[in-house]
């Protein structure tokens, strides 16, 4: 007996799909931007604090926040992919341990 949204639309197709998608990436994109930023203000407000003549704060956390977004943004984009195939089901669970 076949599942019964075996028939039925792929949840990850058409307009919704592509939204859910287009929100995904997006927010990668604005936590590496907030990431960044946040470090640049960090090593800018130690560098003024400290009246150091050469910005190495601001270099150094400005590399540091480069190196952990780009970490961020691959374990993002792997986290599903170690699940394992996506159902036969279609229920958008990954398989063998979805339970359709």
């Amino acid at each position: 007996m076949p599942h019964p949204s075996a028939s039925g639309p792929d949840p990850d197709s058409g307009a919704a799909g592509r939204a859910r998608t287009v929100a995904k990436y997006s927010g990668i994109a604005f936590q590496m931007l907030a990431t960044i930023g946040l470090s640049a203000w960090g090593g800018v407000w130690l560098d003024g604090h400290f009246h150091t003549k050469t910005p190495w704060f601001t270099i150094g956390l400005m590399l540091a926040g480069v190196l952990v977004a780009l970490y961020q943004v691959i374990r993002s984009l792997t986290k599903g992919a170690s699940a394992g195939p996506p159902c036969p089901f279609s229920c958008g669970r990954f398989w063998p341990s979805a339970s359709c």
